[in-house]
């Protein structure tokens, strides 16, 4: 599975999302016709969601290797390395967070990225939740989906990103879905919780400051609701020397979150420069990593 990992991470860094309806939007439409249909406040119901979703996208990512066995061998390779690709979003990551440092209004900038209210937001805050978008990104748009690949071949990452769509769609903790997304989200903790830990560390290796990075790693890693979320924007917090969490507003409500990191240097254009940095080593060490990989393979 290495020589596949590889050629769908350079697809997507070459390419980036291809030019048809994505994966995962197909996904959140079966999500949404069964939450149509069959919603009731259960975890019952939510579980029967996870466990539709999951069995399609099972049988289609099989019928899709089952099909693709038919073709000629580097032809069968390079159409399943196109569709993994699909499953990776370090291109369009790397894109949508370099916009909100390059915009003159990096509030409406960062909308298309968070959750979170932006119309009250400073300068500062949006350049804050364009650096915990990245940071937490990076472990569920590229190293999960890779670490899936890597062990599970196609069936896997498809699974994986029905898994964390499900999660960005109904695993919240509202009146609505505090019983129907409770598997789901659940679900994708477990998923993540290897990946997660993963992408903070080699956030705090391959960035400067690495020994702070891995104090703050270790000691606000934990603190954010999520079993996962934390570390890799701990890692981030702990390389650039600056505060990221804190008090933000959610639906119009303020919701108060733990601080991460010390707030040393202020947030800038420049640290979001500098966050992206990351991308290059990252990539680096992503192919030196599978080369050895495979060369041993063999």
């Amino acid at each position: 599975m290495f020589e596949l990992a590889l050629a769908a991470y350079l697809i997507d860094k070459l390419f980036g999302e291809l030019p048809c309806k994505h994966p995962v939007m197909f996904m959140g439409d079966f999500v949404q016709a069964f939450e149509k249909r069959f919603y009731q406040d259960s975890i019952f119901r939510g579980a029967l969601l996870v466990l539709s979703l999951l069995l399609v996208t099972w049988l289609v990512s099989f019928a899709v290797i089952q099909l693709s066995a038919l073709l000629p061998e580097n032809l069968q390779f390079l159409v399943l390395a196109i569709c993994a690709s699909t499953g990776l979003a370090m291109n369009m990551l790397y894109s949508s967070v370099k916009n909100v440092a390059e915009s003159d209004q990096p509030q409406n900038a960062v909308s298309h990225l968070v959750s979170r209210d932006t119309e009250n937001m400073t300068e500062n805050d949006a350049y804050k939740a364009a650096l915990e978008t990245w940071a937490e990104n990076l472990s569920d748009g590229v190293i999960a989906p890779l670490f899936y690949l890597m062990l599970f071949g196609l069936s896997g990452i498809a699974i994986y990103k029905a898994i964390n769509t499900m999660d960005s769609m109904i695993g919240y903790r509202t009146v609505r879905y505090e019983k129907f997304g409770k598997v789901a989200a659940r679900l994708d903790d477990v998923a993540n919780y290897i990946p997660a830990r993963l992408t903070a560390m080699l956030i705090a290796l391959l960035m400067s400051n690495k020994k702070h990075s891995l104090q703050i790693l270790w000691r606000d890693g934990h603190k954010l609701d999520s079993p996962n979320a934390g570390y890799p924007i701990a890692a981030l917090a702990g390389s650039l020397q600056i505060s990221l969490g804190g008090a933000a507003h959610y639906h119009g409500k303020l919701k108060l979150k733990p601080t991460l990191g010390n707030a040393l240097q202020s947030i800038s254009q420049t640290t979001i420069q500098q966050a992206l940095a990351l991308r290059w080593r990252l990539d680096l060490a992503i192919f030196v990593f599978f080369s050895i990989a495979i060369s041993n393979h063999f």
